[in-house]
């Protein structure tokens, strides 16, 4: 997480998700129309990995009474997300930490978009049975991050394609190849039937798949 540190990628990551996440904006809408599927005009909702604020200001902007409290453990990013926000932070209530730092809640949905690929296995177990806690019964989690087979041929053919497509969207190719390369090799990345089965474990139920996108993967779940 030490790359978001960085002042000059701050600075320009809200230029980087569209190039690097295929259909990025309509994930976003996704998201929210998962969200809007369950909860009403007035409601609680918990981001988790909210460091830019880019998802926090299409829902506040969606829904003018939805209350957001937004978490990640970078105060760099945070300050971006107030500053993406703009006169819209009013309505958010950013924290800096991990899920720890989240209040008990119930909050009526969680997000966690682009997030969890960064977090080992263990604690992504421990991270998603939190984020149960915290929710209403039949409340929606909503997650999407990078999930794609693990196995050494296969893995290489997705990485060559998200660099591929990184260049097609305007990235210079030895950056993207890095990209692609830091990837495979630093980012504690699951196979999608593991990412599934972590979130089953948590005791989420109704595990779906709604977006699919080369190394991307994202499912809707709910609390019980």
């Amino acid at each position: 997480m030490s790359f978001f540190s960085d002042p000059d990628t701050v600075a320009r990551y809200a230029e980087n998700p569209p190039k690097l996440v295929p259909g990025f904006a309509d994930l976003q809408r996704m998201t929210l129309q998962l969200i809007n599927e369950r909860v009403g005009e007035d409601a609680n909702l918990l981001v988790l990995g909210a460091g830019g604020g880019l998802e926090m200001k299409v829902f506040a902007e969606a829904r003018p009474g939805w209350r957001l409290l937004g978490v990640d453990p970078l105060a760099e990013m945070l300050a971006l997300a107030t500053r993406t926000l703009g006169p819209l932070a009013s309505r958010a209530d950013l924290r800096e930490g991990t899920i720890d730092a989240a209040p008990p809640g119930p909050f009526d949905a969680a997000t966690c978009l682009l997030t969890l690929h960064f977090i080992p296995a263990e604690d992504r177990a421990r991270t998603l049975g939190e984020l149960w806690k915290r929710l209403k019964p039949g409340a929606p989690l909503v997650v999407a991050h990078h999930s794609f087979p693990q196995e050494p041929g296969e893995k290489d053919i997705w990485l060559s394609r998200y660099a591929a497509f990184a260049t097609a969207s305007g990235i210079p190719r030895d950056k993207a190849e890095a990209a692609a390369e830091a990837i495979g090799t630093r980012l504690p990345v699951l196979p999608p039937e593991q990412d599934e089965a972590l979130l089953r474990a948590a005791g989420f139920v109704g595990v779906s798949l709604f977006y699919a996108a080369l190394t991307f993967r994202g499912w809707v779940a709910y609390r019980a």
